[in-house]
């Protein structure tokens, strides 16, 4: 009798999950379950579709319905899961026509993604405040626009309130963002390094607000601007990017053990505390790699190496996820930001002693037309001079050497070694001295 597998959530793990497992058990019965119309997209692509990179929010869908044939898989999309019933192994779901239906499972996975999070401010539930996580949040964003929004007020400087609110001031949008903490992208950068980017998105017509918390929605029906600080800000559109959480009621209701950072507590199988049910994507919990505590890096690249961990041992197989860096590069404007590892902030935060070394340089020689500046920070831990993390700012090549970098950590490099790197070098590439090495360098003398 062919193994029944389910798997909750159709997006870059559940897809990944349910391609993984096809590959090991070819006559599984694979059943994909998905709220949303379509499965399979981009998140990270929303953006670059509302700022004009992307023609179409039609072009994030990764994955035709040829491909859901191809593999065999029973994809069921704008269907709820109600409820996961562990002991006789099934599910209730209820589609969005109102057909209620049961699923019946040998192996399940959770890849329910992340929500967007709204805190409960005073006038957190008047009409009008937009975010973006779907592309039905995307079209939304997309309407106000073509119906004549001329501000947004941007509540929250991570990746995507920069992103989007990136986008919209491409479509000719005033554009406010507004930050309690000191800094933006305070998961990325430290403070110094956050005030480059600052400065660079500044001088480019956003107006950046930190340390101003948004106390009260207002409006009357609708939401028209906010009280932040001592401030009053209006706009057309509100933006909610304060962030996501990971969506674990069903996990929660059935009894699946819930870790330090409220996400579904997993092992490196991403097997749960219930026999047979795995967990993956944004809704997981796994170890940091450096500090080994408990993190839920809410990353596409991360759901979607979970998804192939979970669906690989789901289908028979034998896998193990040994934890995230939290690698994450971002391109605002003109200019590259990546980050790997810890920042000095994080590692302070895990009681790690840390010593930086930050080096301004080009990604040409010097000589060479449109050798743009990149400006790289390296952050050891003192005692063993091992390399735990790093930024960079440029205007190019920065992924490659943010990737490089996340290597050069998953090896336990040390600060020494990575001074002593062979690297490549060509007028029209790169610097005679890779930027890397120059850091290493200055760091090597701090340490000395």
């Amino acid at each position: 009798m062919s193994k029944k597998i389910v798997i909750i959530g159709a997006h870059a793990a559940g897809v990944d999950a349910a391609s993984a497992c096809r590959k090991k058990d070819r006559s599984a019965e694979i059943t994909l379950i998905t709220k949303e119309k379509h499965a399979g997209y981009s998140r990270c692509g929303l953006p670059f579709v509302i700022g004009g990179q992307i023609p179409n929010f039609d072009d994030l869908i990764v994955f035709s319905k040829a491909y859901y044939k191809m593999l065999k898989l029973n994809l069921k999309t704008e269907t709820e899961v109600l409820e996961i019933d562990t002991k006789n192994k099934s599910l209730a779901s209820i589609s969005r026509d109102g057909k209620s239906e049961r699923f019946d499972y040998d192996k399940l996975i959770i890849s329910t993604g992340a929500s967007s999070f709204m805190p409960r401010i005073r006038g957190y539930d008047k009409k009008g405040i937009l975010a973006l996580r779907t592309l039905e949040d995307g079209r939304k964003i997309e309407q106000a626009v073509k119906q004549g929004s001329k501000s947004v007020l941007v509540m929250g400087a991570g990746l995507i309130g920069l992103e989007t609110g990136i986008a919209l001031k491409e479509r000719g949008l005033k554009v406010t963002v507004v930050e309690m903490l000191p800094q933006i992208l305070p998961a990325m950068l430290d403070l110094d390094m956050a005030n480059i980017v600052k400065e660079i998105l500044e001088q480019k017509g956003l107006s950046i607000l930190t340390e101003k918390r948004v106390e009260e929605i207002l409006g009357e029906d609708k939401a028209t601007g906010v009280i932040a600080g001592e401030e009053q800000l209006n706009a057309d559109i509100l933006l909610s990017a304060f962030g996501v959480r990971a969506n674990t009621k069903l996990a929660s209701e059935a009894n699946i053990e819930l870790g330090e950072t409220r996400a579904i507590k997993t092992n490196a199988r991403m097997e749960t505390n219930i026999e047979d049910i795995f967990a993956a994507g944004d809704c997981a919990e796994v170890p940091n790699l450096i500090t080994h505590k408990p993190s839920c890096s809410q990353l596409g690249t991360i759901a979607v190496r979970q998804g192939k961990v979970a669906g690989t041992n789901a289908g028979g197989g034998y896998s193990l996820f040994q934890g995230v860096l939290g690698s994450a590069v971002t391109k605002l404007f003109d200019t590259e930001v990546g980050s790997t590892g810890l920042t000095v902030n994080a590692a302070k935060k895990a009681r790690i002693e840390t010593v930086t070394g930050t080096i301004n340089s080009k990604t040409r020689a010097d000589y060479y037309p449109g050798a743009k500046p990149i400006k790289i920070k390296l952050v050891v831990e003192k005692e063993s001079q091992h390399l735990i993390g790093a930024q960079i700012i440029g205007g190019e090549e920065v992924t490659q050497r943010t990737n490089a970098i996340s290597f050069a950590i998953q090896k336990n490099m040390t600060i020494s070694e990575l001074a002593k790197a062979d690297t490549a070098y060509a007028p029209p590439l790169s610097e005679t001295w890779e930027p890397i090495i120059l850091a290493a360098e200055i760091l090597l003398r701090k340490l000395q």
